[in-house]
């Protein structure tokens, strides 16, 4: 399984475009631009509709399925779709996700799109363009899932966007899962008193620490960073304080290779 972020930063991006704090100074004067979170899966698996062109040299041509987090603008961006149906792609599409998600894309498809809306609830599996995948409750303000994803090569993917403390039941769920790779979101960094289904650096390592309790993470597991937000500190410190509880962080465009049964493979697991 390859993974390519083509975003890992939260709604606003980092930097934010109108922002001058010390972490979007130290962004900006790096270069370094993080777009709303997004994932590209072996050139074949989308998750999440980001509003955001995906790096420079990266292709959407060859996905075949969508899965959608949640109806917010930063992750079901209807004008994505508008984009694939004026280059008249005529090979099967799916999105998949929660209801509210198909009601806000489906006024955007056109009327011989080869389009499959697909409801993905907590408790189904689905089966789409080869992969096996999920859904898991999540907590956040609006209907929102998390995915679960295996692929065809055994390969095992947690994408844990966006939410809150995990519920019980989706930790439960996820019991000696032992995944190869993790992307759990960190919003909010230092700030801890936003009042919002996101994570920051006091619940971030809480998060790690029961999937790992609970199996889903081993000392194999590639622990990945996303939604990052520009209350983090500068990514130099930021990344520092995510290796303590064996996190890490991933530029825009780069690729997480993952091997089939690394999580159990790897020494500590």
């Amino acid at each position: 399984m390859r993974v390519t972020l083509l975003g890992t930063g939260a709604a606003d991006g980092w930097p934010n475009p109108w922002c001058t704090c010390g972490s979007c100074t130290d962004s900006r004067r790096r270069g370094e631009l993080r777009r709303p979170t997004s994932a590209l899966v072996d050139g074949t698996l989308l998750l999440d509709l980001a509003p955001a062109p995906p790096p420079d040299g990266i292709s959407l041509a060859g996905v075949r399925a969508v899965l959608v987090t949640h109806d917010h603008a930063d992750h079901c961006a209807p004008l994505s779709l508008l984009a694939r149906q004026w280059v008249r792609r005529a090979e099967p599409f799916t999105v998949a996700g929660p209801s509210p998600v198909l009601a806000t894309l489906r006024p955007w498809l056109g009327p011989d799109d080869p389009v499959d809306l697909v409801a993905a609830e907590p408790g189904a599996t689905l089966e789409l363009a080869g992969y096996r995948i999920r859904p898991l409750a999540a907590a956040h303000e609006v209907p929102t899932v998390l995915y679960d994803v295996t692929g065809p090569d055994g390969a095992r993917l947690l994408y844990a966007t966006d939410t809150g403390p995990l519920p019980a039941g989706t930790v439960e769920a996820v019991r000696g899962a032992a995944y190869d790779v993790v992307l759990l979101e960190e919003t909010f960094g230092d700030v801890t008193g936003h009042g919002t289904g996101h994570l920051d650096l006091r619940t971030f390592p809480d998060q790690v620490a029961r999937l790992r309790t609970a199996g889903a993470v081993t000392g194999g597991t590639d622990v990945v960073a996303v939604h990052l937000g520009h209350h983090n500190p500068p990514a130099a410190v930021l990344a520092g304080r995510l290796a303590r509880s064996g996190a890490r962080l991933v530029a825009d465009g780069a690729t997480v290779e993952v091997r089939p049964g690394q999580a159990a493979l790897r020494p500590g697991a």
